[in-house]
């Protein structure tokens, strides 16, 4: 391993971890309509675990109801399964062509456990971030000890490690700060 392969790994490894916040927000009820509350619910599809989003059309015709069909319209009992499993709350209607979910708005005392729950979140990434530059600072000490680079160079590669650490903590806190906003807001 070289002084350049760790840097990215570094940055690799960070930018996975912050789109698993990314995901992780897309799936939160905000009160509104969003395609992102359900597309990633796993559905038993003919023996496997798939992603909504990859057997049905979800679409958002109103701010508060999805509107989800199925391409392949046997799978709709399946579909509608997953989505009483989840943890939407959320009773779907079934028609026989698509599923109708209503969201309905949230109270003020659901809306700060979500925005807790961010938190949380954001705090897992941040740890997540941390380890990674933890492993990346091992990594280069390795280097320096084996003489591959110099103690400058370790200074170095330790100080572009430590920057990529906090543009990335400084994405998770801009993140989190919108997503808390949008639970906020009613």
């Amino acid at each position: 391993m070289d002084y350049d392969t760790i840097l990215l790994e570094a940055e690799d490894r960070m930018e996975k971890a912050f789109q698993v916040l990314v995901d992780k927000f897309r799936g939160m009820r905000t009160g509104r309509a969003n395609p992102g509350l359900v597309e990633n619910i796993r559905v038993e599809y003919y023996g496997t675990q798939t992603p909504l989003k990859q057997i049905a059309n979800i679409s958002a015709p109103e701010p508060d109801l999805l509107v989800i069909k199925p391409f392949d319209q046997s799978s709709i009992g399946a579909v509608e399964k997953a989505v009483q499993k989840s943890d939407l709350g959320i009773q779907p209607a079934n028609d026989g062509r698509v599923l109708r979910l209503k969201i309905p708005p949230l109270s003020e005392e659901r809306r700060k456990q979500l925005v807790a729950r961010a938190k949380d979140t954001a705090e897992e990434t941040r740890i997540a971030i941390r380890n990674v530059r933890r492993d990346a600072n091992k990594q280069a000490d390795q280097l320096e000890k084996s003489k591959q680079i110099s103690e400058d160079e370790l200074k170095k590669l330790k100080d572009e490690i430590q920057n990529l650490i906090k543009q990335f903590e400084d994405k998770v806190d801009k993140t989190l700060k919108q997503k808390s906003d949008e639970l906020t807001s009613f």
